[in-house]
């Protein structure tokens, strides 16, 4: 959903610019009424996908107060998006933004749920293992592509070995192949595969 035109809204009512908590209180209002999608109830993120996105999103950019600041993105010729926490980017993050470790996680958390539900919505009524759905949720964490995806395609017409081999097409960041991408797309592909 593009939040965009609703944060507009609010900001012209208020008057003024968000603060962080605002910012937050929005996304969870708007995430709750956005949780009526019908969804497969028994699919949920593992252990496993959870620890593997984790891993390879890292909670970065450690200031010495122990906060974390925002940063750009490392592979991207222009930055964009602006990063902070365990990956988390948006309209809301740019720039000399800094959050605590609380606000990394709780962020982590909201756009996980999100991340599934849209990955669910994706995969509909296919039978999908738990390290499927846990790998499809990392891709999907990492890209935004699960509804654009030929994997995904490939996983709805349940041709499962094909559909893991398209997870080491997505290894480029501006034209380029990256080395950190090669490697998740490896592991999200083997834990697809489990």
């Amino acid at each position: 959903m593009n939040r965009k035109p609703i944060f507009d809204v609010v900001r012209q009512l208020l008057g003024r610019g968000f603060r962080p908590s605002d910012i937050a209180l929005l996304d969870a209002a708007i995430d709750r009424a956005d949780n009526d999608s019908p969804v497969p109830a028994d699919l949920a993120l593992g252990e496993a996908g959870r620890a593997l996105i984790r891993k390879w999103e890292g909670c970065a950019r450690r200031r010495s107060d122990g906060r974390f600041e925002a940063y750009p993105d490392p592979g991207s010729a222009t930055g964009e998006p602006w990063t902070i926490g365990w990956g988390s980017t948006g309209a809301d993050i740019g720039k000399g933004l800094i959050w605590t470790q609380a606000q990394c996680d709780a962020r982590f958390d909201r756009d996980i749920a999100r991340y599934v539900n849209e990955v669910r919505d994706a995969v509909g009524d296919v039978a999908t293992t738990q390290g499927q759905f846990d790998a499809l949720v990392s891709f999907h964490y990492n890209t935004g592509a699960i509804r654009k995806a030929t994997l995904t395609r490939l996983h709805r017409e349940r041709r499962f070995a094909e559909a893991a081999l398209e997870f080491a097409k997505w290894i480029y960041n501006d034209g380029k192949p990256l080395s950190g991408l090669k490697n998740r797309r490896a592991e999200e592909a083997a834990l697809y595969r489990a």
